[in-house]
C-alpha cells in the first residue's frame, strides 16, 4: 500500500480527481475525516504546511505540495512530477506606486517565506531584515512595519485591494508529487507505476 500525504482544502480534490481518471474509482473523503483508505492507496489530509515533514519522516512514502512550501523547508526529498495544480508565485508586494530600491542599505521584509526570501537576497548580496508574520501580511507596509512583503500570488487581488502592487516574482510554484528517499527505492516500481498513470492524465 502506498500513503500519500494530500494537503487539505481545493488542491487534495483536484489531486483526488487525477486519481479517480488515472484509477477509474471514486476517491473522496468522507466528512471530516482524516484518512481514506481504497484501492492499495492511504489518503492523509493534512495541512499545506506539513505535507513534506510526513513525507520526510516517512509517515507518507509520498505527498503532494506546493513547490513553495518544499522550496521553504529545504527536505532532501524526490520531486516525482508537476501536476500543473495550484499554480502561484511567490512575490514581492509594494505599496502602490513604489519600487524596490535595491541600493537600500538594508530592506525590512515582512513575509511567512523566510527560507526563499533568504536566498534571493542572499544570491543579490544584499542586506535584508526578514520580519515573519503569520497573516494578514499585507497590513505590514502600510503601517511602517516593513518596505514590502514576500507572499504567495494568484491573482494579485488581495494585493490590490490593500493599497499593495505585485512588485518582481522570485519563484513560479505549482503543486508537485514528491516522494520519501527510503519509500522511492523500496516501492519504486509501485510509485513509477503511479507516476506514469497520472502523467497520462495531465
Amino acid at each position: 500500500m502506498l500513503t500519500i500525504a494530500l494537503p487539505k482544502g481545493r488542491i487534495a480534490e483536484e489531486t483526488l480527481d487525477k486519481f479517480e481518471k488515472a484509477f477509474g474509482e471514486k476517491f473522496i473523503f468522507e466528512d471530516r475525516k482524516l484518512i481514506l483508505e481504497k484501492a492499495g492507496f492511504r489518503f492523509l489530509n493534512v495541512r499545506n504546511q506539513d505535507v513534506p515533514t510526513y513525507v520526510m519522516h516517512g509517515a507518507a512514502d509520498l505527498g503532494v505540495v506546493g513547490l513553495d512550501v518544499l522550496e521553504e523547508k529545504e527536505y532532501d526529498l524526490i520531486k516525482l512530477l508537476d501536476l500543473q495544480l495550484g499554480r502561484c508565485k511567490v512575490a514581492f508586494g509594494l505599496r502602490a506606486g513604489e519600487q524596490l530600491d535595491f541600493n537600500k542599505s538594508k530592506i525590512t521584509i515582512a513575509t511567512k517565506h523566510e527560507v526563499i526570501a533568504k536566498k534571493y537576497f542572499e544570491q543579490k548580496a544584499m542586506a535584508v531584515e526578514i520580519i515573519k508574520l503569520y497573516g494578514s501580511i499585507e497590513l505590514a507596509p502600510l503601517v511602517g512595519l516593513c518596505d514590502c512583503i514576500v507572499d504567495i500570488v494568484e491573482t494579485g487581488e488581495t494585493m490590490k485591494q490593500n493599497g499593495l502592487e505585485v512588485g518582481p516574482t522570485i519563484m513560479e510554484s505549482s503543486a508537485h508529487l514528491i516522494a520519501n528517499k527510503n519509500s522511492f527505492y523500496a516501492k519504486k516500481d509501485l510509485i513509477l507505476d503511479l507516476k506514469e498513470r497520472i502523467e497520462a492524465h495531465l
